[in-house]
């Protein structure tokens, strides 16, 4: 294992979510608070939920499968990567040429069938949406599978900061929803074109090309494009789909709750995230070589460290939650503290799907993972159905924690039947993770009830921290010395 590449690419992938993280809170805080009405929030989560999933027919999987066999082709035959990226970025531009056009003509249609007429100029104004944030994130996982992480943390990085000023500059100027949605397609314009200039240097103006692909190349890569395909589209049923189902059933005020509190969650989980995201590759590196048994190391001990952050982060913010939007976000926002409080169930199960998801598709199993996730989209879809009619964004929140719990879990056997995992190991970590948890929980109950306000909340956040960190040092769950090797 290449300790000082990972550190690398942990840092600047980190770094990246971190401003990312840093730059969508202040957005969401200038939009919330001084420039959208919570009505005019919701149309814009909507908007964006509705084109998150026709994003999937655009994108089809052919990302992550050509990263699949970049990595491949890197190692055994690298004069076939050129032909690789090729082939998946006509695959991507026919794709989301399509899908856009349909917007173009048809996004006025499919605001009526959802119910929300309102949000149908934003939906044709996506089509340019669509386009741009495909081929941004496209060019993020491509430099991936070229284990070129801090190209996709520099391009996330352009497209993130950039998003966050004209966002906020197009509101001021046009006004409303529209302004916002504008500011979100130049912003991941300019950083997808950052993306595909990079992506030209790296795969084809400097890359060793074989005279000819090999045979049947790109069909390999669309192939393996389909399990990936249903479980990339699964995933985006889970995470939009009930977004869409909320403003069906009751309305954009609603979905601002709940789109505040996913989005709340989504920052939660960048230290997770940038952890799956450097480490799969290294996961079918190690496989390549026959090295499963490093390839467990590696995953046990990121597996126990993310338990350990984040087992104790979900028992505060189920404490923190309430007075903490309240201050941040004023008393209209109120009510997406329950929302938030019920998906810190989820900011567990996401976190442990972040380090183990990615691993999959590295580790070949991509179909496995297809068919898992498969079964959870379609049981959230139906569990949704029931529980917002009759519990409302609450409802929503646990429908997906539910569903969630199931698809993870089946990710765990699965990657424990690939690398014969230490499960008694694991067990009894997590046993002392919730020692700890339980006692932080105490602390910040105790400190929030001692005072009110900024310096309540503030000042429970940091009892919490303190007592986290000196227990987990003290149990031996927590190794300072360690952990700064990796990041140094």
């Amino acid at each position: 294992m290449d300790l000082k590449r990972i550190s690398r690419g942990l840092k600047a992938t980190f770094g990246a979510r971190l401003l990312h993280m840093v730059a969508s809170g202040l957005l969401m805080v200038v939009l919330v608070r001084y420039l959208l009405s919570s009505r005019q929030y919701g149309m814009l989560g909507s908007a964006v939920a509705v084109l998150g999933v026709a994003q999937l027919l655009g994108d089809l999987g052919i990302g992550k499968a050509a990263a699949r066999y970049v990595t491949e082709y890197r190692e055994n035959d690298p004069g076939q990567v050129p032909y690789v990226v090729r082939a998946a970025l006509v695959y991507r531009i026919i794709a989301v040429a399509l899908v856009a056009g349909g917007f173009v003509l048809f996004g006025s249609q499919v605001a009526e069938l959802i119910g929300q007429p309102d949000i149908a100029p934003l939906l044709v104004a996506g089509a340019g949406y669509v386009v741009v944030h495909s081929l941004f994130t496209f060019t993020q996982i491509l430099f991936q599978g070229f284990n070129l992480v801090t190209y996709s943390s520099v391009i996330r990085t352009v497209g993130t900061v950039s998003r966050l000023g004209l966002a906020v500059l197009f509101v001021v100027v046009f006004g409303g929803a529209m302004g916002a949605l504008t500011g979100y397609i130049v912003g991941y314009g300019i950083g997808a074109a950052l993306g595909l200039g990079l992506l030209y240097v790296v795969a084809f103006r400097d890359a060793e090309r074989a005279e000819a692909p090999e045979d049947g190349l790109a069909r390999k890569v669309l192939r393996y494009s389909v399990p990936l395909t249903v479980t990339r589209g699964a995933n985006v049923i889970d995470k939009r789909v009930d977004t869409i189902l909320v403003g069906y059933f009751i309305g954009p005020v609603a979905v601002g709750y709940y789109y505040l509190a996913k989005q709340i969650v989504g920052f939660v989980q960048t230290p997770a995230a940038s952890l799956g995201f450097t480490l799969s590759p290294t996961y079918g590196e190690h496989k390549a070589g026959g090295d499963t048994d490093s390839a467990a190391k590696i995953y046990e001990t990121t597996l126990k460290y993310t338990l350990l952050l984040y087992v104790p982060a979900a028992a505060g913010i189920v404490l923190v939650a309430e007075p903490t939007i309240t201050l941040i976000f004023g008393s209209d926002m109120g009510p997406a503290a329950q929302v938030l409080q019920v998906f810190s169930g989820y900011v567990v199960l996401q976190a442990i799907a972040f380090v183990t998801s990615d691993a999959l598709d590295y580790l070949g199993r991509a179909r496995s993972r297809a068919y898992a996730k498969g079964a959870t989209s379609i049981g959230n879809f139906l569990l949704n159905l029931v529980m917002i009619p009759r519990f409302g964004v609450v409802g929503a929140a646990a429908a997906t924690v539910v569903t969630f719990g199931g698809y993870t879990a089946v990710n765990v056997a699965i990657i424990h039947s690939e690398l014969s995992l230490s499960v008694r190991r694991l067990a009894r970590h997590l046993a002392a993770v919730g020692a700890v948890a339980g006692a932080m929980s105490v602390a910040v109950y105790a400190a929030l009830n001692a005072t009110s306000g900024v310096v309540a909340v503030a000042g429970s956040v940091l009892v919490g921290i303190a007592v986290w960190g000196a227990l987990s040092v003290a149990g031996g769950l927590l190794d300072p010395k360690r952990v700064a090797s990796v990041l140094s």
